[in-house]
């Protein structure tokens, strides 16, 4: 290997953590003769939002496989840990110590994919006194110009027909006369079958953990145990081989039944039918079209039935890059936005789990344990509480950004705040994503081992959930009759007595009082 000392310098190529892709843009020229490859572990991004220490452990580990991977094709890599003595802790500092030691020309990037870290990059031409060139990001199938093309004169943004037009761009599960497959664009209504009791799920995949990765362990360990999460639970691919095997895996075993269960949810059962891949897409070491092409695949030689296939490529071809363009399209404005005026400080429980309500504790163990919780959780156990309470919109984003291992913000931002949140005034939902305990209790088995009951609202031992739904709509009721889509519900306020509508505000005020003495 070509030493440091002995390259002649021209190009460093500066990779961010969710960016360990071979087919990356920062790579497609790069020249083993004389650049070099930088990687850097940095505490202000560790620690910004206190990150669960397996979403640490994952990135870590799976940039320094990536690091390694790179080496063994000879080429050059620069690669700082976070426990080297000189790590000046964050990505500016890196860079400047990197420039002074290799003396490049110039420097490249891929597109980072936050706006505050592009900001940073953008910076650098002054700050550092360095040419810096950034390249597209074109792992994503809509390019920034694409999201902006296809926006430009809609009064709403909808991701369902934007949806529609990346089957077809991409004509994934389109027939030979250009519709789509089967003759519907969506399958959702097939996919909402409950569960009730527990059934004997495939087994997942364990993954070895190697010298390189028990390095890491004990160090974010050493660094971040005070963090919010447990370490020990630990089982992620940290390489791209090891992916695709997971990818494998899921299309296999899980995705048959995904479709008919994504929206279920059971009780000491984190994954149930879901794929567990979207860690590995948000880093790079899976990659959006091959995984829709693969199930998509699974599909046409029959081992997978049409809306489970729907569903699934639906999440990523049509929401993921749905809610990317949301985020590049309204930043920097839209991290601002609060549009329901949602204050309320995050209750202790959502670190600690201890809660009397069953969901919530079951919800947020699963993320303490496994730095997952699937997305009906995601959205309508926690973020469903965190709307109907009003808890504060930048919280609440914070604690979403901090405890996934698959959160960066240009995907946590828009799902919180707009998804589960409806803190953008309905820039990404046409309505407010709320519902009852009935809900919840229709969708899983979590109430049976619950201290409250679903089928009360103002009883002792009511759900928190039945009052504090009708109280979310009479809060914001003039706004609300204005939607559309919440007539019927507004309807059923209408139809309550008033002395109804009086039981219900002082039941939610006690919630309230309760919340606030974390006594809930």
């Amino acid at each position: 290997m070509v030493s440091f000392q002995d390259c002649v310098m021209k190009t460093l190529r500066l990779l961010f953590a969710d960016q360990l892709s071979p087919s990356l843009t920062a790579l497609s020229d790069v020249d083993a003769a004389k650049d070099v490859i930088m990687l850097c572990e940095v505490m202000e991004e560790a620690s910004y939002v206190p990150h669960h220490p397996q979403k640490i452990a994952f990135l870590f580990a799976a940039m320094r496989q990536f690091a390694q991977e790179l080496r063994e094709q000879g080429l050059t890599v620069h690669y700082c840990k976070l426990d080297d003595q000189h790590n000046t802790g964050h990505f500016t500092g890196e860079v400047a110590r990197a420039i002074a030691t290799l003396k490049p020309d110039r420097l490249i990037v891929t597109e980072p994919s936050e706006y505050r870290v592009l900001t940073l990059v953008q910076s650098w031409h002054t700050s550092l006194h360095i040419p810096v060139t950034i390249r597209p990001d074109d792992r994503f199938l809509a390019s920034h110009e694409d999201f902006s093309q296809w926006a430009q004169g809609r009064k709403q943004l909808r991701m369902e027909f934007f949806y529609r037009d990346m089957r077809k761009k991409y004509k994934i599960l389109i027939d030979e006369a250009g519709g789509p497959t089967g003759g519907e664009w969506n399958y959702d209504k097939e996919n909402r079958k409950p569960l009730k009791k527990a059934i004997n799920f495939p087994p997942r995949l364990i993954h070895t953990k190697t010298a390189l990765v028990e390095e890491v362990l004990s160090l974010v360990h050493s660094r971040f145990s005070h963090h919010f999460g447990r370490l020990d639970e630990f089982n992620f691919a940290v390489s791209r081989e090891d992916a695709l095997k997971e990818l494998d895996h899921f299309i296999s075993h899980f995705l048959p039944f995904f479709g008919d269960y994504q929206d279920a949810m059971l009780r000491d059962e984190p994954y149930l039918y879901h794929s567990r891949l979207s860690a590995y897409l948000n880093c790079g070491l899976l990659l959006p079209l091959e995984t829709c092409l693969k199930a998509q695949d699974a599909f046409q030689k029959g081992h997978v039935p049409l809306n489970a296939a729907e569903g699934f490529i639906r999440q990523i071809l049509g929401w993921r890059e749905f809610i990317r363009g949301i985020y590049w399209h309204h930043m920097p404005k839209y991290g601002t936005l609060n549009s329901l005026t949602a204050t309320r400080p995050l209750p202790d429980f959502f670190w600690s789990a201890q809660t009397d309500m069953a969901c919530l504790s079951e919800a947020i163990r699963h993320t303490r344990d496994y730095a997952y919780s699937h997305h009906i959780q995601r959205l309508m156990v926690t973020g469903n509480f965190a709307l109907l309470a009003g808890l504060d919109v930048k919280q609440v984003q914070d604690w979403y950004l901090a405890v996934y291992a698959d959160a960066f913000e240009w995907v946590e931002m828009p799902n919180t705040l707009g998804m589960a949140l409806f803190g953008d005034g309905g820039i990404v939902a046409s309505k407010p994503y709320a519902a009852s305990g009935k809900y919840i209790h229709r969708m899983g088995n979590y109430c049976g081992s619950c201290s409250y009951d679903p089928e009360l609202t103002i009883e002792d031992k009511a759900c928190p959930f039945n009052a504090l739904y009708w109280d979310f709509l009479q809060r914001h009721e003039s706004r609300f009759r204005k939607i559309q889509r919440l007539a019927y519900v507004m309807s059923g306020w209408d139809r309550f007595t008033p002395e109804k509508k009086a039981a219900i505000e002082k039941k939610a005020k006690e919630i309230f009082a309760r919340l606030d003495a974390n006594t809930l």
